[in-house]
């Protein structure tokens, strides 16, 4: 094994971006003169990572969507592929998330004889179990971020590890919401709405103008609130124009990025279903999931699901902890009842928060040390 290992990774739209800046971090700590190249964004960029393309190219979602950028991304995957073989080999590729991207550039590079690591296992548990069959073929390893996967991978011949979830050892246990709004020059004690459309193109083509719909409706019901909206530097022009036309004056600050800080400051989220629903729940903030999506996508997807819920916190819990509207449910007015809901029933945040602390206890390890540990035996099996 290279005292000084070359890892390629591709970490696709924000989620993955800040999954992979967590685990450069650690791999770092073990071999801090590795390389790291391939396909990431920003905080990948702040672990010294060497970005070939950016994340954002493969912030797509659902089959409509991708359809429409099919021959620019497996071009990208094509290019990526034969510059990595070209050389150097990288000690190992890690594909963070982005499974429909990475899983098959995972097996073509794995026939070539370069070790694979998934990092964040693709939610059979939850929708397109086939895939199973995929990740046999292209990961000689998966970092697993719930802690049922490994199990359910190893009854398929599949080597993984349970690392928790980065991000619960990032949050802390009781966020600082004072100090939150103070960064953000919020009003210490007025009720804030957080409103997080998503980071993908489409996300902000099919939500910004409903959630801000929706913040326009309990800004008439009760005005007193404030709401913040994080917006991918990226993606800010098209919000800037969805907020222009709602109108809502200097009650909305967007932000540029800093959901993290717009978590910790709000009493609750109106929030597009994905990762930043189990960044919420860390945050321990009640929400209302929302999604919204072409059609034929819609309906796709909707055949394949396995389960009652899309929203992590919900799956992770077993239950309807937290209400989901989705597709033509998510409409403003349902939206602004059901988070105007929650600002009127602190008993029910309250229990809410307290079955969050409990998921953020369950998720919370050292993941940058543990993934380092299993990529480590990888590269020296």
């Amino acid at each position: 094994m290279a005292q000084d290992p070359r890892f390629a990774l591709v970490a696709g739209e924000a989620s993955g971006d800040l999954l992979a800046g967590l685990l450069l971090g650690g791999l770092r700590q073990r071999w801090p003169a590795l390389q790291a190249v391939g396909i990431g964004g920003s905080r990948m960029g702040e672990q010294g990572f060497e970005a070939w393309w950016p994340s954002d190219k493969l912030a797509v979602r659902g089959y409509v969507e991708v359809l429409r950028h099919y021959r620019e991304i497996v071009g990208i995957r094509d290019r990526l592929r034969q510059r990595l073989l070209d050389g150097p080999r990288p000690a190992a590729f890690i594909g963070v998330d982005a499974p429909d991207f990475n899983l098959d550039l995972e097996a073509r590079l794995r026939a070539e004889g370069v070790k694979t690591v998934q990092f964040v296992c693709p939610s059979i548990w939850a929708w397109r179990p086939e895939r199973v069959t995929k990740i046999r073929a292209s990961a000689d390893h998966v970092l697993c971020i719930f802690p049922f996967e490994p199990d359910l991978l190893a009854a398929h011949g599949i080597a993984a590890t349970y690392v928790g979830h980065p991000l619960a050892a990032v949050i802390p246990t009781v966020p600082d919401r004072a100090a939150a709004r103070a960064a953000l020059d919020l009003p210490p004690d007025a009720p804030v709405v957080a409103l997080l459309p998503g980071s993908r193109a489409s996300e902000i083509e099919h939500l910004a103008a409903r959630f801000l719909a929706a913040a326009g409706r309990m800004l008439a019901q009760r005005s007193d609130l404030w709401f913040v909206l994080p917006a991918v530097p990226a993606l800010r022009a098209a919000i800037d124009r969805h907020v222009a036309a709602a109108g809502l004056g200097p009650r909305l600050r967007v932000l540029a990025g800093q959901s993290h800080a717009a978590l910790a400051a709000c009493d609750a989220t109106l929030i597009a279903s994905g990762t930043a629903t189990l960044e919420a729940a860390l945050f321990k903030r009640p929400m209302v999931i929302a999604y919204h999506m072409n059609l034929l996508s819609w309906w796709l997807m909707r055949r394949q699901r396995l389960q009652p819920w899309v929203g992590l916190p919900n799956i992770l819990c077993g239950e309807f902890v937290v209400p989901e509207r989705l597709q033509g449910d998510a409409t403003p007015e349902t939206l602004a009842r059901d988070t105007l809901a929650w600002l009127d029933d602190p008993q029910r945040t309250a229990r809410v928060a307290e079955r969050f602390t409990h998921l953020h206890d369950t998720l919370r390890r050292d993941t940058a040390r543990l993934a380092t540990d299993a990529i480590e035996k990888v590269l020296s099996a």
